[in-house]
């Protein structure tokens, strides 16, 4: 239960008291501040309180996102204001330092109670959001006849309505705009009235994409159709939880967690079905499986990166940002291209559409091609655009978004060591990791497998890694070191285990890829809720991209010519990783004070 302490006499005929008890409050009233902070001091430490003017007239949809949206220390509307515990402290000080609330009501009889604290919130320190209303009414009437026309803009005003638009994200697929939210809107109400939580549907929608797996894994036509329609079922349930988030303002960290993860898992656990299922049927496609795995994630990293690397640049003076912005601007006014551009990226509605029908009516094979051809372009085009871009550049970036790309390079012992013994070396970070990448790649995939030469090229490539990252990341190409490394370890993994002829080598190297490839995305989340990258001993432990690929090497020249054995040591290598790097992000998004951070733009 959370508290909420209305400030003045009751206003005739309100029904603020009932909106803030069915919004989950227990009222109190307040005549001044003193009583207010005496009934604040009442409320136990752990709970959110709510301090709101009853004057206040509104919609209940206003206060509920003023009130209980729990991603915030603070936020506000006109006229109610709430705190959570971790902003209680600078809730009492604004108490006493708010001069609307230390003149008497009589005095300034139009003065917004609520507003005056919330700008001693922001004075202290503690950022205040205000959430954007749109068509939604909050106010705090000055005279009956204000009163009566903000009743009236209420009563004009469909809150439900609002309440069930504001629930689908502001930017999102073709697909997932057209074909989902015009009715995952109503089942994720639907879901909300009878107590379900995001994680719940959350996990439904793993569940489906699981099974749609294993139908995939039967290898027959009716299992392939199932599978295309539990898939797009799978998807519904995805697009709900968000929409369900969003109705009900239920976030929490844990379904931070699960909606950041549960994408990728429940798509590669496809790829090993469909991987499964034509293997029934004779037909090997593990490594297109792999290799579609392997462009997906390697296309995320070069997102990531761009996004992190530019996330301070908005505000900055003539940064190109701001030209990218005008020109988006721009283009958004032309009706046709915001969906063409939103579809040729080949987002996650519009891919796992794509899969669902594709594996309805074709075949495994087929279906990894188109997806790997789609990928791939998508790929080149938000690439190029990106490139031009940041060619323009004028200017450093900022340190955070140094240190950003610094953590998303996953850069073990061996790199850190060579890069500060490197570390006045005047080599281009792009160049170097370029190079490293290019001859990791290029070695692997003529040398003879297992050749003592491959892990000679992951030595240089160790060292050109370790160059790359000698100094801060802050060139205008910088933003492609991480991905450069990503391709790097995943494609000598797949190209390892494809060309070594050992039996099961490429589903032990898809294994021990999603392994990495989670700990990747995993610090691509934690860097997004403003927490930083996972702990440095989870990065010595792994041994860093550099590494890992070394270790790859050094065991494909053991163990490729002694039957199964290479096959073995990639899957506990998978093994150890997978279980190493869940715990500690089970351990740091369930207990930690890791923040519910939602994903409310990224449609790939």
């Amino acid at each position: 239960m959370s508290t909420a302490i209305l400030t003045g006499p009751p206003a005739p005929g309100s029904s603020l008291d009932g909106d803030l008890r069915s919004l989950g409050f227990h009222v109190r009233w307040a005549t001044g501040a003193e009583e207010a902070r005496t009934l604040l001091a009442a409320v136990p430490a752990g709970e959110r309180v709510a301090l709101v003017d009853s004057r206040f007239v509104g919609h209940r949809h206003a206060l509920r996102l003023a009130l209980t949206d729990p991603r915030f220390p603070a936020a506000a509307v006109p006229g109610a204001l709430a705190a959570q515990p971790e902003a209680r402290p600078a809730l009492v000080r604004a108490l006493s330092a708010a001069p609307a609330l230390t003149a008497p009501a009589a005095a300034e009889p139009d003065r917004d109670l609520t507003e005056a604290v919330a700008d001693a919130l922001d004075a202290d320190g503690v950022a205040v959001h205000r959430p954007a209303l749109g068509t939604l009414v909050a106010a705090v009437p000055a005279d009956a006849a204000a009163r009566h026309e903000a009743r009236a803009a209420v009563d004009a005003v469909d809150d439900e309505a609002v309440r069930l638009r504001s629930a689908v994200k502001a930017h999102d697929g073709f697909f997932t705009t057209f074909f989902i939210s015009p009715y995952s809107r109503y089942i994720a109400r639907w879901c909300a009235r009878r107590g379900l939580t995001p994680n719940q549907v959350t996990t439904a929608s793993l569940l489906t994409a699981l099974i749609a797996a294993g139908c995939a894994a039967t290898g027959e036509r009716g299992g392939y159709v199932a599978a295309g329609v539990l898939l797009l079922v799978s998807f519904v349930l995805d697009c709900t939880d968000g929409q369900l988030a969003r109705y009900a303002l239920k976030y929490s960290t844990m379904g931070a967690w699960l909606d950041a993860t549960f994408d990728r898992a429940k798509e590669y656990a496809f790829y090993a079905g469909l991987a499964l299922g034509a293997a029934r049927n004779g037909d090997d496609v593990w490594t297109l499986a792999l290799g579609a795995m392997v462009l997906m994630t390697c296309r995320h990293v070069v997102d990531f990166s761009f996004n992190e690397s530019n996330v301070s640049d908005a505000a900055a003076a003539g940064s190109t940002a701001k030209t990218s912005l005008a020109l988006s601007s721009r283009l958004d006014g032309v009706g046709w291209t915001v969906w063409a551009r939103r579809m040729i990226i080949l987002p996650i509605g519009e891919r796992w559409a794509m899969i669902a029908v594709l594996t309805a009516v074709t075949s495994p094979r087929i279906v990894f091609w188109a997806l790997i051809a789609g990928c791939a372009f998508a790929a080149c085009y938000t690439t190029a655009g990106r490139l031009l871009r940041s060619v323009k550049r004028r200017g450093p970036r900022t340190d955070r978004a140094a240190r950003a790309l610094a953590d998303l390079a996953d850069s073990g012992p061996l790199a850190l060591l060579v890069a500060r013994v490197t570390r006045r070396l005047p080599a281009p970070a792009p160049v170097a990791a370029l190079l490293g990448a290019a001859l990791m790649i290029s070695v692997a995939a003529t040398a003879p497998v297992g050749s003592w030469a491959t892990v000679g090229a992951a030595g240089g490539y160790a060292v050109l890694a370790g160059i790359a990252v000698a100094r801060p990341l802050k060139g205008p190409l910088d933003w492609f070191v991480p991905s450069f490394f990503r391709a790097a370890e995943y494609t000598t993994v797949l190209l390892l285990a494809a060309r070594s002829d050992v039996p099961q080598a490429v589903p032990a190297a898809f294994g021990l890829v999603a392994a990495v490839a989670y700990h990747h995305y995993d610090t691509v989340y934690r860097i997004r809720g403003g927490t930083g990258a996972p702990p440095a001993w989870l990065v010595r432990v792994t041994g860093g991209h550099e590494g890992r690929t070394l270790l790859v090497t050094v065991l494909a020249a053991l163990l490729v010519d002694r039957g199964d054995d290479f096959t073995l040591a990639l899957t506990a290598l998978a093994g150890a990783l997978a279980l190493v790097v869940l715990v500690e992000s089970i351990r740091f998004w369930v207990s930690s004070g890791a923040p519910a951070v939602h994903d409310e733009g990224e449609t790939a």
